[in-house]
């Protein structure tokens, strides 16, 4: 085995390990609860589950997705999140090696992940992961900067790494503003709120990592598949649309995994 191939197995196991806690944190965070204690538990009968029966995947399989315990179904997004994670961390080191840029999407795919399975199971996107997100896509920016766009049309002349710091935070802000302006005058037309303030922190975050323009086409990915599947899922499950809360802030997730694939996919092409 070539040592290549050596981290990249070791990014991958490291993705299912962080599926796993992503888990924990899509199950306890909604509900205030604590990531680190009590230890992870069957939710239907309480009972503990022992560290064979914790492996990422694996344990999945030998039990038949059935808690050993109570045998209750063991939700399908268990072993979704965990598969997802970890190959998504696969791809992002295989793609760009063991640096900065591979890190950055690794934490990006990690995030993402986490908030498009709350949001779909909840409606609740954790600040941790939101305004933490956000933070950490600052912080990395003069280390790994977002995809040059308008923005850095405007600072030619100072460095690389303080370029990357300000089109993060700008281009950040300003869609983060745009969208509840969006949602504000939404409110004051419709007497009712049509965008959750999450939607407006994960959209931050989703700049802050991939520039303002890619976090463009990720809004406007996700209000086209948003109205699509939500008029479809209405009209099917005969929902009132009125009233109907649609998990906008998933579709901004799979939205923001497919441009960031895409922007990891670009480089290796060239």
């Amino acid at each position: 085995m070539e040592y290549r191939d050596f981290i990249e197995i070791c990014a991958a196991i490291f993705g299912l390990l962080l599926g796993s806690f992503a888990n924990v944190c899509i199950s306890r965070l909604p509900d205030n609860e604590s990531v680190v204690q009590p230890r992870s538990h069957c939710r239907r009968c309480g009972a503990m589950i022992a560290w064979y029966d914790n492996i990422p995947l694996l344990s999945f399989v030998l039990l038949g997705g059935r808690c050993r315990s109570c045998k209750a179904l063991i939700s399908w997004r268990y072993p979704a999140v965990e598969a997802l994670t970890g190959a998504w961390f696969w791809l992002a080191v295989r793609l760009n090696g063991l640096d900065w840029v591979a890190a950055k999407w690794c934490l990006f795919g990690f995030i993402l992940v986490e908030l498009l399975f709350s949001d779909l199971e909840t409606r609740i996107l954790p600040d941790e992961f939101t305004l933490g997100g956000w933070m950490a896509a600052i912080a990395l920016a003069p280390l790994a900067p977002p995809p040059r766009g308008v923005i850095a049309l405007f600072m030619e002349g100072p460095s690389a790494r303080f370029a990357g710091l300000a089109g993060a935070v700008l281009g950040s802000v300003i869609l983060a503003a745009l969208l509840w302006a969006v949602g504000w005058a939404y409110l004051l037309v419709r007497k009712r709120e049509g965008l959750g303030l999450g939607d407006v922190k994960l959209l931050g975050m989703i700049a802050a990592f991939l520039g303002m323009e890619g976090a463009i086409v990720v809004l406007l990915g996700a209000s086209f598949a948003g109205s699509v599947i939500g008029l479809l899922w209405i009209k099917w499950k005969g929902e009132d649309a009125s009233t109907f809360e649609l998990p906008f802030g998933s579709f901004l997730g799979a939205a923001g995994l497919l441009v960031a694939l895409v922007a990891m996919l670009r480089p290796a092409a060239q």
